[in-house]
């Protein structure tokens, strides 16, 4: 079934879905859109901001991809009760005349009509390595910056850094430390650190590929990583938040314990390993240990074994597949939590904001520069600084030992 969006949603709540299409550009629009490219403020001199690199306009990709003969075009509908489609890959910052030209050119769109015509915007921004951790701005105490001013595109990266910001105005104003979301506790986490300790000289997209730890930040567990801060911080409609987390945790932990003691004997499972290309079994196997290989899943075991689908009747198929990751990918996700753990040794060591590094001996130039400019708070934080080597951290680790 497919994922429920909200953690506190139901089925129900969702409505039914609504077809995508795909369409293509082609050499008529092509052409079309390169007869209007002088007119185009991109092309023109009249816009010059870097654009965004992952969602570059249609006379972009025609001038940059000009070997392509067409390009991918999703026809998604506006909403359930409207004739808008939003045609996904065709942003532009050219003329109405010529995006109207150009789009009746498309396959399934002769006839289109055309409400609003796609626009470019120029924006400036301020260097978010500015920025403290909590998003407050070092230069001007008490106020604190999120969204495109800190280089960021996209409404998500947008609202989560405005969730933060707002968070971290409220407890400076009651005296509290602030709310630090690290790498390996939410893609949040990841974008502000990127931000404060890299910068960033294009609009910043967040992407999964940007953090190290995407084993630990995934979809399924998102409530049992976050909840838990929301809840000690104090924030609105918590409890029902999380009692659902503690349930959550309670019954991946019986589940697993049912499975971990619970054996099947190989004229029970050997047919369906048969049937799915996988090795037979010769004595008594532990499900939990069936449950490792790549074809095998709690239902694949619901379906044949009437005491183990007894037991797992009880439970939901979030918590079934939850619980299924865990068991799977154990080892993985293991190896995972031990290198965070690693690392948030360091993210312990305080640097002392009274620090000249301009005097450390054996620091290199680019790095006390950086530092210097920067001014991380903790060693995890420095050892992030595009700059600053691991003979840096080094010397600044038996520096801050004497």
């Amino acid at each position: 079934p497919r994922p429920i969006f909200s953690f506190m949603g139901s089925r129900e709540d969702h409505p039914p879905q609504v077809s995508c299409h795909i369409t293509y550009t082609n050499a008529k629009t092509h052409e079309i859109i390169q007869e209007g490219i002088p007119r185009s403020p991109l092309f023109s001199g009249a816009i010059e901001g870097t654009g965004p690199r992952y969602c570059p306009s249609i006379e972009d990709k025609i001038e940059r991809f000009s070997q392509r003969d067409r390009h991918q075009l999703f026809v998604e509908p506006e909403g359930r009760f409207t004739n808008e489609i939003y045609v996904n890959g065709f942003s532009s910052s050219l003329p109405e005349d010529i995006q109207f030209k150009a789009l009746r050119k498309i396959k399934g769109f002769e006839n289109a009509k055309m409400y609003r015509p796609g626009y470019a915007i120029e924006y400036d921004y301020f260097p978010p390595t500015q920025l403290k951790v909590s998003l407050e701005t070092k230069l001007v105490p008490q106020l604190f910056f999120a969204g495109q001013i800190n280089g960021t595109t996209g409404y998500e990266e947008a609202a989560g850094q405005g969730l933060i910001a707002g968070i971290n105005a409220a407890l400076k104003v009651q005296d509290k430390a602030p709310l630090v979301i690290r790498r390996s506790e939410g893609y949040i986490g990841v974008l502000i650190d990127d931000l404060i300790h890299k910068g960033t000289d294009e609009p910043y997209r967040m992407f999964t590929s940007r953090a190290e730890f995407r084993i630990l930040l995934r979809q399924d567990n998102a409530d049992m990583r976050l909840t838990p801060i929301a809840y000690e911080l104090g924030m609105l409609n918590m409890q029902e938040r999380m009692q659902r987390v503690d349930e959550k945790r309670r019954a991946m932990s019986e589940i697993t314990d049912f499975i971990g003691k619970k054996s099947i004997a190989p004229d029970q499972i050997n047919p369906i390993l048969e049937n799915i290309g996988s090795s037979p079994i010769k004595q008594k196997v532990k499900f939990a240990t069936l449950l490792l290989r790549p074809k095998l899943h709690m239902h694949t075991f619901k379906s044949v074994f009437p005491e183990i689908n007894h037991f797992l009747n009880q439970y939901d198929d979030e918590i079934l597949n939850i619980t299924e990751i865990g068991i799977k990918y154990k080892g993985y996700i293991d190896r995972e939590q031990d290198l965070v753990n690693k690392i948030n040794r360091l993210e312990n060591v305080r640097i002392h904001d009274k620090i000249v590094f301009n005097e450390i001996a054996g620091l290199s130039a680019e790095a006390k520069e950086k530092l210097r400019f920067i001014q991380p708070q903790t060693i995890g934080q420095a050892s992030r600084i595009s700059g600053v080597s691991p003979s840096d951290i080094s010397v600044l680790l038996v520096y801050m030992g004497r």
